[in-house]
């Protein structure tokens, strides 16, 4: 039996910019994903890691086709998802389900958690049998930690922690065999979160389900994921398992972002590297050329503003990169420079207004 249960191959997901009073013309493109590729074995989960506006979300959803992907593959369980039209992809979004980011804006605040629940199951043909109809609310929401009276309640009525697990037993009520979960749980305390991180693991043993997990918060990501990627502006930088990842990262971004977590040994914390980045990150509807976190890296080069890096499988370990320099990073061949203030003009290869051209001065200094 294959293991592998979604495969994405070379996805990419752009959104014109439209110009015009009259006439929309396109005048640009804003490339939110562009060119991932990854794949999600059955009963694993996936976390994906990357700061605000790097294309996490706007990947999870164009996975789902809730957002229709420019170009690529997507297969789920070896199935072209993106040959499926109308009424067949409609019948096999039961198989794929998503848990949102904000619990109470994904939830109707006129609808019962009844309702809620009842509307997957009424657009999939499985309501027919109210009585078996009731089993399965009962023991979804059994499933999540809730009560049975909690189907004649309205989302206001509960906490943000309940909320989210309202979310998790509507995605769940219909089966799937993929969640997507894109930040289940940033908008919970951090008591909250611990709680709903420990059901989702314990929905995957019972259930065997496949995660997508979208995050910011590194340490959620690794406690839940078997595997991590890291994004940056549309793209992949590294992929590995969760705790290599956090023993040797490779990419310049995934240092610099293990580097900003904070670890509660003051000797330690006090000792280690920290790696702060300069600037803010660049408009995806104009990426630099070439590598796209030259930029802001401390270690960029010629080579990275004339070739985009490919993710490469950087050794046996599987763990794959895309960096030009990854081994002599490693190796602290590479002398580190300092990254300072950049100087923004007006893209010449961009509408005007559209984006901007990012330049970067440096100044070599001695490596820490």
């Amino acid at each position: 039996m294959n293991d592998t249960l979604v495969e994405l191959d070379d996805l990419k997901v752009h959104f014109p910019i439209k110009s015009g009073l009259l006439f929309d013309r396109t005048i640009g493109w804003v490339y939110a994903v562009d060119g991932v590729s990854l794949t999600i074995r059955r009963g694993e989960t996936y976390g994906l890691v990357g700061e605000s506006g790097c294309g996490k979300s706007t990947l999870g959803r164009g996975l789902l086709r809730l957002v229709e992907p420019t170009s690529g593959r997507i297969t789920f369980d070896g199935t072209d998802v993106r040959a499926l039209e109308g009424e067949q992809m409609r019948r096999f979004r039961r198989r794929m389900q998503m848990v949102f980011q904000d619990p109470m804006s994904s939830l109707d605040p006129r609808q019962s958690v009844e309702s809620l629940l009842v509307e997957g199951l009424k657009a999939h043909g499985l309501h027919k049998d109210k009585a078996a109809m009731r089993t399965r609310l009962r023991s979804t929401l059994d499933a999540v930690g809730l009560p049975a009276s909690a189907l004649n309640r309205y989302p206001h009525e509960f906490s943000g922690g309940q909320r989210q697990r309202i979310g998790i037993a509507r995605a769940l009520v219909l089966g799937p065999e993929l969640i997507v979960a894109d930040e289940p749980v940033s908008a919970l305390d951090v008591s909250i979160q611990a709680q709903v991180v420990n059901l989702l693991g314990d929905l995957q043993d019972s259930l065997g389900l496949t995660y997508l997990v979208i995050a910011h918060d590194l340490a959620v990501v690794r406690h839940i994921s078997d595997t991590i990627g890291v994004m940056y502006l549309g793209a992949l930088v590294e992929e590995a398992q969760a705790d290599q990842l956090y023993e040797r990262p490779l990419h310049p971004y995934t240092r610099a972002l293990l580097s900003a977590v904070p670890i509660p040994d003051p000797y330690v914390e006090d000792q280690r590297e920290r790696i702060l980045l300069a600037g803010d990150l660049p408009s995806p509807a104009n990426p630099p050329t070439g590598c796209r976190f030259r930029t802001r890296c401390p270690w960029s080069q010629e080579r990275c503003a004339e070739q985009r890096p490919e993710l490469r499988v950087f050794d046996d370990s599987g763990q794959r990169v895309a960096c030009h320099f990854a081994e002599e990073i490693l190796r602290g061949e590479l002398r580190p420079h300092e990254v300072r203030a950049e100087i923004v003009r007006p893209g010449s290869e961009a509408a005007p207004g559209v984006g901007a051209e990012l330049i970067q001065t440096r100044t070599d200094v001695p490596a820490p």
